[in-house]
């Protein structure tokens, strides 16, 4: 039986160029090794699963590369590797600097990549102040961390700082595709968006995501299978309660409310993603704002479709109803009842508006 590798080390980035999302710094340090213009110290800063150790492993292998050392063996010792988070005392660093003084015996430079360099404790930053502020020539660090308000100023102010941003869900799902083909993995599009959404940002989470939905599906990877496996409610369930809403259907909207409940969804999350599910309604009516709705293709086309049955009126008062009662939610001694009652008036909207009709 084969080892199983899983996606984020397998597919782990070897060159800048398949770094996912993040051009701003790969560029930036690409023209900084061409041009010999690298700091001696580096801070990597970002969320986490965003390319931070990463970046840092592909720039170390560059330098040496750059030096003319082409064989893994001939600079595999000038890189070194620190997780502060278990080697975070005074005497950790003090080896480190110990070691920095002696040149490499092959190549040019000698690479101490540091990750999590938050957690080091204030007297292990205080010993590693003056190596950072005056190294030898021959010594690059980077640190990389998710918290960099942890990390003290008179450090900060000796680090060349890169500031990682999240991944955009788009970026996220394309990489999922290619990930996907290569694996022969079949999928529908709106079921990998859904896992990119979910990432939040974070493309080492949305790999994880991928595998597990990789098994779970046997290789056929669906939006109601993944909508499942993540316990999220998926964009037909809120596109049929709009439709029970628009035709005054309030015994099956609340019947169909119960089945969610049954199904363990809390209800101060279906209401809060229902008034979503209306807000992108209204930014379906227009196509200058169709891009700001963040789901996949085909179920925009589903909004589409859905929001001209809705005047933009009436998709106002859904939004101000749902967000009422998400205000309320909490306060309330009858949270479910609260619900009842925004799903009620919502599959009154239309009624409201023929009795407005008849009083004028």
């Amino acid at each position: 039986m084969e080892n199983f590798i899983v996606s984020a080390r397998k597919y782990r980035p070897q060159e800048f160029d398949t770094v996912v999302g993040q051009s701003h710094i790969t560029d930036t340090l690409e023209h900084a090794i061409e041009n010999n213009q690298l700091a001696q110290a580096l801070l990597f800063c970002g969320p986490r699963g965003v390319g931070k150790t990463t970046c840092a492993r592909i720039l170390a292998r560059k330098i040496n590369e750059k030096d003319g050392s082409t064989s893994e063996d001939n600079f595999a010792y000038n890189i070194f590797e620190l997780d502060a988070a278990s080697n975070n005392s005074v005497d950790d660093i003090r080896n480190l600097t110990d070691q920095v003084r002696f040149a490499p015996q092959v190549g040019k430079y000698k690479i101490y990549i540091i990750d999590e360099v938050h957690m080091l404790s204030s007297a292990a930053f205080n010993a590693f102040l003056k190596t950072l502020e005056e190294p030898p020539e021959h010594a690059i660090f980077i640190l990389a961390t998710t918290e960099k308000h942890k990390i003290i100023p008179t450090i900060l102010s000796r680090c060349q700082i890169y500031d990682f941003k999240r991944i955009q869900i788009e970026d996220i799902e394309s990489h999922l595709k290619s990930i996907a083909d290569k694996e022969g993995v079949k999928y529908e599009e709106d079921a990998l968006f859904l896992i990119a959404q979910k990432a939040d940002g974070a493309l080492r989470d949305a790999l994880s995501i991928f595998d597990r939905m990789v098994t779970f599906s046997q290789n056929n990877i669906t939006l109601e299978k993944t909508a499942e496996v993540l316990n999220i409610l998926d964009y037909d369930q809120y596109l049929k309660i709009a439709d029970l809403a628009q035709e005054n259907n309030i015994p099956e909207i609340l019947s169909a409310f119960n089945d969610i409940v049954k199904k363990g969804f809390d209800p101060h999350i279906f209401i809060a993603g229902l008034g979503s599910h209306f807000r992108d309604l209204m930014m379906a009516k227009n196509p200058t704002t169709l891009a700001l709705i963040e789901v996949g293709e085909k179920s925009k086309q589903k909004y589409s479709e859905q929001s001209k049955n809705w005047s933009a009126q009436d998709l106002v008062d859904a939004v101000e109803i749902c967000n009422h009662a998400d205000i309320n939610y909490k306060n309330s001694k009858n949270p479910r009842l609260t619900v009842e009652i925004a799903l009620m008036q919502l599959s009154s909207l239309n009624q409201n508006l023929d009795s407005k009709k008849k009083n004028s």
